[in-house]
Order: C-alpha cells, then sequence, then structure tokens
C-alpha cells in the first residue's frame, strides 16, 4: 500500500483540526486532539505543523477553499437569479447549508476563526472575503437593477446574510427551525439592497 502524499496527509489534518475545532472550540484544538481526530499516531500533527500557530493557518486556509468550493458548486449549479424572489431564494439556501449539518460545523469553525483573526494579522489576511462567483452573481443581478455603487450594496447584503448564519448556528442549533423567519428576513434585507 502507498503511503498517503504529505499533501493529502496536510489536508486529512487540516479538516481533523476543522472538525476537533467544530466540536470543542478553540482551546480544545490541540496537536494530540487532533492527532486522535485523523485516527493516527501521536506526534504526527506536530510532525507537520510544528506550532499551534502553524496548525491554526493550515485549519483557516483548508476552511477558505472548502467555503471557496462550495461557492463554485453552488453558482454552477444554480441559474443567475433573475427576480428578487430568485435572489432571495438562493440566499434562503445559503443560509441553510450554512446552518445545518457540515456547514453549521463549518460555520462553527469558521466563526472561531475570525474571532481568533483580531489578533492574529495572518489569519485575518487568509480569511478576508474573497471574489466568489456568487458575489459576483448578487454584484451583477443589484448592477442590472441600476443600485447606486452595487460593490458595497453586495458587501452590505452578504454581510447581513452572514449575520443571520451567525444567529442561526448560536441562537437555534436546528437548522429547520425557522427557516420562514430566515426567508422573511432575507425578502428584507434584498428589499433593502434593491432600493434606488
Amino acid at each position: 500500500m502507498t503511503p498517503p502524499s504529505t499533501g493529502s496527509r496536510r489536508t486529512l489534518l487540516a479538516d481533523a483540526a476543522l472538525d476537533v475545532l467544530a466540536d470543542a472550540g478553540m482551546r480544545g484544538l490541540t496537536h494530540r486532539a487532533v492527532d486522535a481526530a485523523a485516527g493516527l499516531p501521536a506526534g504526527t500533527t506536530s510532525a507537520y505543523f510544528r506550532t499551534r500557530s502553524a496548525l491554526l493557518t493550515a485549519l483557516v486556509r483548508r476552511l477558505v477553499e472548502r467555503d471557496q468550493d462550495e461557492l463554485r458548486t453552488a453558482a454552477a449549479h444554480t441559474p443567475p437569479p433573475r427576480t428578487p424572489a430568485d435572489l432571495v431564494q438562493g440566499l434562503t439556501l445559503l443560509v441553510a447549508a450554512r446552518t445545518g449539518g457540515e456547514g453549521r460545523r463549518r460555520s462553527l469553525a469558521r466563526y472561531a476563526c475570525v474571532l481568533e483573526s483580531v489578533r492574529d494579522p495572518e489569519l485575518r489576511d487568509i480569511l478576508v472575503p474573497r471574489e466568489n462567483r456568487g458575489r459576483e452573481v448578487v454584484r451583477d443581478f443589484l448592477a442590472a437593477r441600476g443600485v447606486e455603487d452595487p460593490d458595497a450594496r453586495t458587501l452590505t447584503l452578504l454581510a447581513c446574510v452572514d449575520g443571520l448564519v451567525l444567529d442561526r448556528v448560536v441562537a437555534a442549533p436546528d437548522a429547520a427551525s425557522g427557516r420562514a423567519e430566515v426567508r422573511k428576513e432575507i425578502e428584507g434585507l434584498v428589499a433593502a439592497a434593491l432600493r434606488t
């Protein structure tokens, strides 16, 4: 049997670190806990990531990679919105994906990393929102409707949607709870973004 490549081992460890962070929080994120979560011998994580900072940086890079993959996949399988109702539907699905199941776990890890990045400029640089197809779709939708400064409105709208995700992750562990309420909130946010 061929041993895993260094790259795949690093990815495995970063994914295991995401799981540990989602389950145990920042205090529970240790090299030993990642070894156990990955099912690898003690010391493996520290052999690849010597310091906690190196481990956290790898975790954040992997988190951003997975988030970007999720957004690319969603954009590839969803037609661009043609109406405000379409945009509301797409954003509601995004909130549902980020507040249930594996998406909720990744959101827990993401928000822990965001708070940690306040004191760590390297993490903050990695976590800075990136251009992606989802953001482009929202910006194009708003621009096509004559919204003033569609770039700024897009950032504001998506920041508010992110706030809804945070609220649901913290206040409602069951993603199905309050889905109609979330949709109504997103309808209000989209209406505000479309005001000229």
